[in-house]
C-alpha cells in the first residue's frame, strides 16, 4: 500500500449518476499512478465523508493526504467548510501530513481544457 495519496473531495448529490465523473477520475488516478492511494469523498448527501476516508487510511499506514476540491471555484465550501475539516482532522491525526489544494477548476490546465472543449462545441 502506497504511503500518500490524494482524496477527491465533491459535494455531494441525491443522484447516483452525479458521482460518476468524480469517480472516473478517481478510476484514471487508480490506472496511471500505483504509487499513490485515491478516493473520493463527499460533503454531504453521498458516502463516504472525508473522515471515514481519512480514518480508513490512517488504518492503512497512509502518512501523506492531499485533499483535492473537485470544484469550478472557491466557494464557501473551498473557502470555509473544506478548510475547517482539514483542520480539525490535522488535529485529530496530528502525525498526518495534510495538503489542502486549490480548487481543481482553478488551474490553468482546467480552464484552458474547458475552454478548448467549448470551442471546438462551435465547430462541430
Amino acid at each position: 500500500m502506497p504511503d500518500s495519496g490524494v482524496i477527491l473531495f465533491a459535494h455531494g448529490s441525491r443522484d447516483p449518476q452525479w458521482r460518476l465523473p468524480i469517480e472516473a477520475v478517481a478510476s484514471l488516478i487508480e490506472k496511471q499512478r500505483g504509487d499513490i492511494a485515491v478516493a473520493c469523498a463527499y460533503l454531504e448527501l453521498t458516502e463516504p465523508d472525508l473522515p471515514s476516508v481519512v480514518a480508513r487510511w490512517v488504518e492503512q499506514g497512509i502518512h501523506k493526504i492531499s485533499v483535492m476540491p473537485m470544484f469550478l471555484g472557491a466557494g464557501r465550501h473551498a473557502r470555509e467548510d473544506l478548510p475547517r475539516m482539514v483542520y480539525d482532522l490535522q488535529m485529530q491525526y496530528p502525525a498526518l501530513e495534510f495538503r489542502l489544494q486549490t480548487p481543481i477548476g482553478e488551474d490553468p490546465r482546467i480552464t484552458a481544457l474547458m475552454a478548448l472543449i467549448a470551442a471546438d462545441s462551435a465547430t462541430e
